[in-house]
């Protein structure tokens, strides 16, 4: 699902997502099914006004360990390189 170089370029983290979405700075957005509305809304929302891609994880576990961390993440980006 996702490649080791796009794991190098990877952020998790709700704020990061944002951050690089709205300086047009995201490649692709990872959101895990299982996250908060109040996180996944806004997130959906601002990837489709940036026109990025949104993929979904199945859960904040499972996106977590495809970030390479040793916790949940509700939501990540890739970086455009």
């Amino acid at each position: 699902m996702i490649s080791e170089a796009e794991k190098s370029r990877m952020q998790a983290g709700y704020k990061q997502v944002l951050r690089a979405l709205g300086e047009q700075r995201a490649e692709k957005v990872y959101l895990a099914s299982d996250c908060e509305d109040k996180i996944k809304t806004p997130v959906e929302e601002q990837a489709e006004k940036s026109g990025c891609p949104v993929f979904y994880a199945e859960s904040m576990k499972e996106l977590g360990r495809l970030c390479g961390i040793k916790v949940k993440a509700s939501c990540a980006v890739v970086l455009k390189n």
